[in-house]
């Protein structure tokens, strides 16, 4: 039954999408959003970036207001106003007026949950001190920028390396002068990336002066001792290093906001969030839920996860609308597909990594390449340090990472739409893109990268990761060189022999063909080529996958304290 009464609890992305696309289908129905916070929809992907000042007014981050939102759909907007419990039986939502102070029941045909998530604080000892903050409204961001201020801030703590914490500790030390020591639990930054791309994110972070402490929790927050300076709070670490700090920002990740599903009897999953259908409808038919307070099928491994991301939130907004207006559209999925600049460097991954394919136990093949971001002979070509996993049987693309200082962005999107479309590394081999020197080249980074896995199945050429490397180590095997001696120079694998690549036809006789040689190069095609002249002579070898800049990325790079 088409609803004459929709109210939408949370707006943001998921609930305002589903506000409008409602009123877009159905000009009569009476639409009610109810926020507890004082903005019904703002850019919080931005938030760090107006700490830093890179934007600049705060009304920029207001995408819209209740007054904005009346003009154009005729929608009844109450900011400050919390929902406290929902009666599933007479279809009412109890309401507090946080402004006012009075209560009230509003009556419903359909409701919509758009509650979000959390700010996740774990009960370490003195994490609620003044001068610690969370980066999730707009008035932590106000004040941030305020205690900075008023303190004559000169130093960070940022605790926790996903995009929340990359981002403000670029933005602090860019365009807040702050020096800022940035604290993880994990060994890397980054979960999402596997280690050795998050690697290129250590390497960058260190070089424009944040210190990294990995795989080294925060166990309390203290006051400063005699000769600490610390206007917010001491960081005492698991290992019991003390870092003194004038402000602290906390981005340990966030949990779905559930209590008042929980409440009213909705079921909750497994992973802590709210489960719903794939129309989107949680176990009471009249109720539906979009955004960070779902779970929702990983796409790869048909799994249950959560996933806070933007994008999936507006898209599920979208669907949800047209589910409750007759026109079903399931939601299919997510692939994770995100991306963030840190410094001069882009990273971002779509897909599954190799630690949720090992954990769900998919059969897997990782390659990496390092193409240049455009034609080689045009000016300002910079590497894209870039990994796939495909399913060795199929080729099917199940997951794909990319960093580099340009041209990541759109190599990701063709990436994500070829995962998402279940192509294979054939497919990514034989795609037609755009190309003229300044944008690309004539085979791009993503038609290289189907190309090496294409030799990969194709059986030319056995290949070994990074973490591998030691089996191969002298006197059972042999590491070979293929670079040039000027590039060897600069760093070589130890126990690696060096022949160059044009010197390798007039030098097989120093080769052992009763040991298994692994080739390396410095990106890995030459290392290719000379695996394929001496598998033709007899020899058996492997190409060290992504060569040289992946595996001292992997394990010479930043990695903190």
């Amino acid at each position: 039954m088409i609803p004459q009464r929709l109210v939408i609890v949370g707006g943001v992305a998921g609930g305002a999408s589903a506000a409008a696309r409602a009123r877009r289908l159905c000009e009569s129905c009476e639409i009610t959003i109810l926020e507890r916070g004082p903005h019904v929809s703002f850019a919080n992907c931005g938030l760090p970036y107006f700490v830093g000042g890179e934007i600049v007014r705060q009304d920029d981050l207001l995408l819209q207001t209740p007054a904005s939102l009346r003009a154009r759909f005729n929608l009844d907007v109450r900011v400050r106003s919390e929902v406290t419990s929902i009666d599933r039986v007479n279809r009412t939502v109890h309401v507090r007026d946080l402004a006012a102070g009075t209560e009230y029941d509003l009556p419903y045909d359909n409701l919509i949950l758009s509650t979000g998530a959390a700010p996740l604080l774990p009960p370490i000892p003195g994490i609620e001190r003044a001068g610690h903050f969370t980066v999730h409204t707009v008035p932590d961001v106000e004040r941030i920028r305020a205690w900075i201020r008023d303190c004559k801030a000169c130093h960070a703590v940022i605790v926790g390396g996903g995009f929340i914490g990359l981002e403000m500790a670029e933005q602090l030390v860019r365009h807040g002068g702050l020096g800022v020591q940035l604290v993880q639990s994990l060994p890397q930054v980054m979960g999402p990336l596997d280690p050795e791309m998050a690697a290129w994110l250590h390497r960058e972070l260190e070089g424009h002066g944040v210190e990294l402490f990995l795989g080294n929790p925060v166990a309390a927050f203290e006051d400063p001792r005699p000769g600490e300076s610390a206007r917010a709070s001491v960081v005492v670490l698991a290992d019991g290093r003390r870092l003194p700090a004038d402000t602290v920002v906390l981005s340990l990740g966030v949990r779905p906001r559930v209590q008042l599903a929980r409440d009213a009897g909705l079921e909750i999953g497994s992973r802590g969030g709210i489960r719903v259908s794939e129309h989107l409808q949680t176990s009471d038919p009249n109720i539906w839920a979009v955004g960070d307070a779902i779970e929702v099928r990983d796409a790869i491994t048909g799994a249950w996860s959560l996933l806070a991301l933007a994008g999936p939130a507006n898209r599920q907004g979208r669907l949800v609308a047209d589910n409750l207006f007759g026109r079903p559209a399931p939601f299919k999925g997510c692939w994770g597909t995100s991306i963030l600049r840190v410094f001069d460097l882009t990273a971002g991954c779509t897909g599954a990594n190799e630690k949720t394919l090992r954990a769900a136990g998919i059969p897997h093949q990782a390659l990496h390449l390092h193409p240049g971001s455009h034609a080689g002979y045009y000016p300002g070509a910079e590497p894209i340090a870039l990994k796939i996993l495909f399913a060795p049987d199929t080729g099917r693309l199940l997951g794909a990472q990319a960093v580099g200082r340009d041209g990541v962005d759109k190599r990701l999107d063709v990436l994500a739409t070829a995962l998402q479309a279940g192509m294979t590394v054939d497919g990514l081999a034989g795609l037609e893109l755009a190309y003229a020197p300044p944008f690309g080249s004539a085979k791009d980074p993503v038609n290289l990268v189907g190309m090496a896995a294409q030799n990969v199945r194709n059986g030319e050429v056995l290949t070994a990761q990074w973490s591998e490397v030691p089996q191969y180590a002298p006197p059972d095997a042999m590491i070979l060189d293929v670079r040039r001696r000027e590039e060897r120079d600069k760093g070589f694998i130890p126990g690696s022999v060096s022949i160059p690549l044009d010197e390798l036809r007039s030098r097989l006789g120093e080769l052992p063909k009763e040991r298994e040689i692994l080739v390396s190069c410095q990106t890995g095609q030459r290392a290719y080529f000379a695996c394929r002249l001496l598998s033709q002579h007899g020899f058996r070898v492997r190409n060290l996958s992504g060569a040289w800049r992946t595996w001292d990325a992997a394990t010479r790079g930043g990695r903190g304290h």
